[in-house]
């Protein structure tokens, strides 16, 4: 629902209900014979779906007691999050140490600095450094690396890419608000994938009110992907592959929740920049990568014959006025 006519208590209030629009412009350009809905997740009070898992996340520690008031929260982010936690943690009393993935944009290390968290390189964590020259990001090994470093510092490590109040706070909200704005309509959802809390969670509810949807996962193709030998190649920021690569870097609430995308989609990062483009000047919608790459998929599931006259939802993680250092609008 539109916010109301009233003074609200705090920015935590304010996350969810955000608008879902149709690209008509887009579908007149692309003539498309689908409806592409974007679910502009951008409205969160900071700026980014984010906002509903770190308010989940936070209520949920809150809950079960081990969140204090004056405690220090601690957890890795690719920016969003991050951005998110230290949002609401002003909001709610709390510190924020954030744990910070290389190559994030220059406009969210900002941000995160000017809402007074902490920012640490994943150098900074014992054990990292090794793990990842050694064996990549393998999540399990990771998540215990920091938090043995919560532990000795303090800080209260939440987890975004363990803890289910990640993927619930999507089938609470984000999947209950797209059934209803389109009144039971949704063929297909969209969504790329960091933790795949989005997702799953999203996914989760919509399936349960129609089985026959098709869940969609999307991806940086291969020539996408920054590697120490292509350092200078354009990429999707903030999202990982999570098809063809080794178990230990797959998201872990997919098999968790059992929630897995009916099919995958391989984006070619130059094409997804140029949608976020396309799509200024079409229906005037300002996107970041993902949100832009998200559309994209849906796009291309538009214009298959047999997704005539159905409605594919793609979710639009923020807007890109943390990207304006990135290549996506130059």
């Amino acid at each position: 629902m539109p916010f109301e006519d009233k003074v609200y208590g705090s920015i935590a209030e304010l996350v969810g209900s955000t608008p879902l629009v149709e690209l008509h412009g887009l579908e007149r350009e692309l003539g498309l014979g689908a409806r592409v809905l974007a679910k502009l997740e951008y409205f969160n009070p900071s700026g980014s779906v984010k906002d509903r898992i770190a308010l989940g996340m936070i209520e949920g520690a809150e809950a079960a007691g081990t969140l204090h008031p004056g405690d220090t929260i601690l957890d890795f982010t690719s920016g969003n999050t991050g951005i998110s936690f230290a949002a609401i943690c002003n909001a709610r009393g709390y510190r924020f140490v954030s744990v910070i993935q290389p190559g994030v944009s220059e406009e969210r290390s900002q941000i995160l600095k000017t809402y007074g968290a902490e920012l640490l390189q994943f150098s900074d964590i014992p054990g990292v450094p090794e793990l990842m020259a050694n064996e990549g990001l393998v999540f399990e090994k990771f998540f215990a690396l920091l938090k043995a470093y919560a532990d000795a510092h303090g800080y209260v490590y939440l987890n975004q890419g363990v803890s289910l109040d990640n993927p619930l706070s999507h089938y609470r909200t984000t999947g209950p608000e797209i059934w209803r704005a389109t009144g039971g309509n949704v063929d297909g959802l969209v969504a790329l994938v960091g933790t795949a809390g989005t997702l799953v969670g999203t996914g989760k509810y919509l399936r349960e009110q129609n089985p026959d949807l098709l869940l969609v996962g999307a991806q940086p193709a291969l020539e996408s992907r920054k590697d120490p030998a292509h350092p200078e190649r354009n990429t999707i920021d903030g999202v990982v592959p999570f098809v063809g690569v080794p178990q230990g870097r797959m998201p872990l609430y997919l098999d968790r929740m059992n929630v897995h995308p009916d099919e995958v989609l391989d984006l070619d990062a130059d094409e997804a920049y140029a949608m976020g483009r396309t799509l200024t000047r079409t229906d005037g919608i300002f996107l970041g990568q993902s949100a832009a790459a998200a559309v994209l998929a849906a796009a291309k599931l538009a214009q298959r014959p047999e997704m005539a006259g159905k409605t594919i939802v793609a979710i639009c993680a923020d807007n890109a006025f943390k990207y304006l250092s990135t290549n996506i609008y130059r």
